[in-house]
């Protein structure tokens, strides 16, 4: 008998959604693809901050859990295109209301985070 068996892979909703946006990343690029795909150098842009090694880690990994579509176009210069699956777009519209609740509350939470030093 397996342990997953025995117990359950998550230990709520909150716990498997989390398992797929965990990290400074990921939820950021899903912000960013919600309004449409994206080739590879404007998610890069977008995404300010990121290391070309974490930002392609971060989309593979996304695209293994389904969230993510890759497009290669298979021409030279190579052209790449990220968008959301449908799962992927529906986990991105969960995610308005955080977005929505960092907008209405950044002056409190730059002021949290300057007071912790992390500013």
């Amino acid at each position: 008998m397996k342990t997953a068996d025995i117990f359950p892979p998550f230990t709520c909703g909150l716990d498997a959604t989390l398992r797929v946006i965990g990290g400074k990343w990921k939820p950021l690029i899903l912000f960013f693809l919600h309004d449409g795909s994206k080739r590879y150098g404007e998610l890069k842009r977008c995404v300010r901050g990121v290391s070309d090694k974490m930002l392609i880690q971060q989309l593979k990994e996304l695209e293994s859990d389904g969230v993510v579509s890759r497009t290669d176009y298979k021409e030279i210069p190579p052209r790449v295109d990220y968008a959301l699956t449908p799962s992927g777009r529906s986990l991105s519209r969960a995610l308005v209301p955080l977005c929505e609740w960092g907008t209405e509350n950044s002056d409190m939470i730059a002021s949290a985070l300057a007071k912790r030093g992390e500013a």
